[in-house]
């Protein structure tokens, strides 16, 4: 059986929530009877799922990071995301996609799932030769992330790009020495968000490969964000522009409604 470990409130009691089935066995440390640690007991309870009570040394060894909060599970590998192509043809509106060129940190690729998700984003891509899979690490981090956002790694992503390009996703990348500002560019219709690792940046045929380069403006001393705060930035830009298209459709529909009760009135209905 091929399992994995996952640990931390958040990590676990989305796995509780979405793939109850999928959990072997959760180790909880006997001297935590905290609010906290009784709300998520009463949760494992109701899933049916075995609990352990151990040490805190047990609880380290096997979640092989300190930052366990006193909850650890082995639970069974969940199966793969679905393609890129499958996760697209479900979306409803204008997708919304974060690519990730050369993250191999596993806190930037949790953090970068857990912005994703906060901010609506359908997926979250990397490459397979240049980034970091999913790990306990990451699920931490992720704070239940990595269980919603879909994270498909791909053989070729510059390959990917162009698919993404064929469906009329308009791919936008990141460089501090791009003209425009993230903030100058329409986000509003399908795209694909790019950025590289802190640093070096995107890989040249990535950075080649994108539609248009845009910047985050920077006011002070520091020219660079961490990654996952870039991303932030951008998916919650894309989001703002998403919803202030969408309001003049909301606000003819309301404008609509009340001039056919109007109408109702005059006529005495």
């Amino acid at each position: 059986m091929n399992t994995q470990v996952l640990f931390g409130f958040h990590a676990v009691t989305v796995r509780l929530k979405t793939a109850p089935e999928s959990i072997v066995e959760i180790h909880v440390e006997s001297r935590r009877r905290d609010a906290r640690m009784r709300q998520f007991l009463a949760r494992a309870q109701e899933a049916g799922v075995r609990v352990i009570e151990g040490d805190e040394a047990a609880l380290l060894k096997l979640a092989g990071n300190p930052r366990h909060q006193g909850v650890v599970a082995r639970a069974k590998a969940l199966a793969p995301r679905h393609s890129l192509d499958d996760v697209l043809d479900e979306v409803e509106g204008p997708p919304l996609v974060l690519v990730l060129d050369g993250v191999t940190d596993p806190h930037n690729l949790g953090a970068c799932l857990r912005v994703a998700d906060g901010s609506g984003a359908h997926a979250v891509v990397a490459p397979k030769d240049h980034a970091v899979g999913l790990n306990a690490t990451v699920a931490k981090v992720a704070s239940g992330a990595a269980e919603t956002v879909p994270y498909l790694m791909v053989t070729n992503l510059a390959r990917t790009l162009n698919e993404l390009k064929e469906r009329d996703i308009r791919v936008i990348g990141t460089a501090e020495d791009a003209e425009e500002t993230i903030h100058d560019i329409d986000l509003s219709g399908p795209v694909a968000l790019v950025l590289g690792a802190e640093g070096p940046g995107m890989r040249a045929l990535t950075k080649k490969t994108c539609d248009a380069l845009v910047r985050i403006p920077m006011c002070g001393a520091v020219e660079s964000l961490n990654v996952s705060v870039a991303a932030a930035v951008c998916l919650y830009e894309a989001l703002r522009q998403r919803r202030a298209a969408a309001a003049p459709a909301d606000d003819d529909a309301q404008a609509a409604d009340a001039d056919a009760d109007a109408s109702d009135d005059d006529a005495g209905v």
